[in-house]
């Protein structure tokens, strides 16, 4: 049984992908959360996977934003260029709780689609060179395969290079 909220987000992911005509399809799968082992079992490559990452940017000691950070599934997000991007003191990833409040799914579902008003999205441009986008649906065992224009006209997301390959490392910003 899923939680409401979660139940609620896919739900409403499902109406925004059908209210905008996307080219999409549902994928069911073993319930994975980690990016590299299901998009073994979607049968996609790494490059084509959406990992989404919720952040918190603190601008100053009173100042915090949200950011939800799209990079490919090759790749980690590079805390430096993102804190860099918004003139930042400080960029790290959001406490689950938030992380989970805000993406209204729990981690290794979240979307690459801001679920709340209080997240800004942020998607790495290599991302957009792929036909297709595969994410977890804001559940363990469903996924999506969506057309990346499709995305791009939905999501209107700002596009910025924030990704490093995954055998680099990403590090908080002090």
């Amino acid at each position: 049984m899923l939680a409401p909220r979660t139940a609620a987000a896919y739900d409403d992911l499902l109406a925004l992908l059908d209210g905008r005509g996307a080219d999409y399809s549902v994928m069911t799968h073993e319930p994975v959360g980690t990016t590299e082992v299901v998009s073994r079992l979607r049968g996609n490559a790494l490059e084509q996977a959406a990992k989404c990452l919720l952040l918190v940017v603190k601008l100053d000691r009173r100042t915090r934003r949200h950011v939800l950070a799209v990079v490919p599934g090759d790749s980690k997000v590079d805390l430096r260029a993102v804190a860099g991007l918004f003139a930042a003191r400080y960029v790290g990833f959001a406490d689950p709780a938030t992380a989970e409040r805000l993406a209204r799914s729990v981690p290794g579902t979240v979307l690459p689609f801001p679920m709340s008003p209080e997240v800004e999205l942020l998607v790495d441009p290599r991302v957009l060179t792929q036909p297709r986008l595969y994410f977890n649906a804001a559940r363990l065992d469903r996924s999506i395969s969506l057309d990346t224009d499709d995305y791009t006209t939905i999501a209107q997301p700002r596009v910025a290079p924030i990704a490093i390959r995954d055998d680099a490392t990403s590090r908080e910003c002090p």
